[in-house]
């Protein structure tokens, strides 16, 4: 076992493992986001495969939107705050899968990114590379090229 299963195991044992309301869904990610110093929704975040020539191509990407898949993800790869661009491999999503789950739960939402994080999980698994990727504001000048396609992305929104 990893540490961040190990985490989150945890947090499941505190957040339990079904939120199926609305109210409960606004908890764990307060929960999740007190747990994450300085942490804050950024402008954009998605999930992309990446093809062989570099190509970049967006399964999910949310504009200002969807805070509770950001915080978990940001949970599971330990990321910060700033734009980043983090490659996925299959525990890594299994383990943001297993701690969004839980929101499922909750009918009044459709989880929109746990299916893409799915669909991104069975190309992982079929050989496909897969990133996450956070654009801490609109305006980011620095040259990852996955950033550089969520601001592209969320600019012709």
């Amino acid at each position: 076992m990893t540490d961040t299963d190990a985490t989150i195991d945890a947090l499941l044992t505190e957040l339990g493992s079904s939120w199926p309301t609305v109210d409960q869904i606004t908890a764990a990610r307060e929960r999740l986001i007190a747990r994450l110093p300085g942490w804050h929704l950024p402008a954009a975040y998605g999930i992309a495969t990446v093809a062989p020539d570099g190509a970049i191509s967006f399964v999910r990407a949310n504009v200002g939107e969807h805070p509770l898949p950001a915080v978990v993800m940001s949970t599971v790869l330990g990321h910060g705050g700033e734009s980043a661009a983090y490659l996925l491999d299959a525990t890594s999503l299994d383990q943001a899968i297993r701690l969004l789950a839980p929101a499922e739960a909750c009918t009044a939402y459709e989880h929109p990114n746990l299916a893409a994080w799915r669909e991104v999980r069975q190309a992982v698994a079929a050989g496909e590379t897969a990133v996450a990727v956070f654009l801490r504001d609109l305006d980011y000048t620095g040259e990852d090229p996955a950033v550089l396609e969520l601001q592209a992305v969320a600019a012709a929104r």
